[in-house]
């Protein structure tokens, strides 16, 4: 019934239970997301293990380096080709983009903006869709998608303006909403939330991170997907079943691979 378009399962403390919580609660298929050289390998394990896990394949903003040709190397190793479009545990490239929040070292900035160009041009090369991680870098952000016509991808865990995510939808990008759309004070992010249109609304968890109510405090898990699927259904006046079933279309549209 759901897809949650953006987890980590590799930091949950007991993955197991996390996959078995999620298949009571409805989630069809979770996407695994890498995020850095030393933990890829985690990723993947839970992509080939496990038919209704995907992973991708990329370096966070924050985990930014001078040379991000081991995803190339990866994505080889794991058999993705640039030339086939098949069923794949690996689906997209990313987490990638830039994080100006955490980061505010012109330098380290820089080093982001690299790292995060040479991910576009390679998700460019193999033809497949990104994960763009973006906060307080709206212009850097926006200048790199532009320079990269041919990738589409998804801004996931949005909290940015609305006319920063219409940019993004104009040049074909989807939107995610995690649970911070059910925090108190997070307007921005439910005037966002309530404009996509229909077709390119994606929803996650961002697990373990960033449990929506009514379970904040607590790890968050796949399986808390429905809740603001559910909090997303009443704010866009639509029913849960018809918002699970057009993100779930809307995720298979945009990571065309998955199996």
């Amino acid at each position: 019934m759901f897809i949650d378009s953006h987890c980590h399962l590799n930091y949950l403390d007991d993955p197991p239970a996390a996959l078995d919580a999620a298949t009571a609660a409805g989630v069809d298929g979770m996407l695994c997301i890498g995020v850095e050289q030393k933990t890829i390998q985690q990723v993947l394990e839970f992509a080939r293990e496990h038919p209704n896990v995907w992973a991708t394949i990329g370096e966070h903003p924050g985990n930014a380096t001078d040379d991000s040709s081991w995803i190339a190397r990866t994505l080889q190793t794991e058999g993705v080709r640039p030339d086939e479009s098949r069923p794949h545990h690996v689906v997209g490239v990313g987490e990638m983009g830039l994080d100006y929040y955490y980061e505010q070292d012109a330098e380290a900035q820089a080093k982001q903006r690299q790292s995060f160009a040479a991910q576009m041009a390679l998700a460019a090369d193999f033809d497949l869709p990104v994960v763009i991680h973006t906060r307080d870098a709206v212009a850097d952000t926006l200048a790199i998608l532009a320079d990269f016509p041919s990738v589409k991808g998804v801004l996931h865990c949005f909290t940015e303006s609305w006319q920063m995510a219409e940019q993004a939808i104009d040049r074909g990008y989807y939107i995610s909403i995690s649970g911070i759309v059910t925090f108190r004070q997070a307007d921005n992010v439910r005037e966002v939330a309530a404009r996509v249109p229909a077709d390119r609304l994606l929803i996650e968890t961002d697990a373990p991170w960033l449990a929506p109510v009514p379970y904040r405090g607590k790890q968050n898990q796949p399986a808390y997907v429905s809740a603001t699927a559910n909090f997303l259904s009443e704010l866009r006046g639509v029913s849960v079943e018809s918002l699970a079933h057009q993100t779930s279309e809307n995720f298979f549209r945009l990571f065309s691979n998955a199996a």
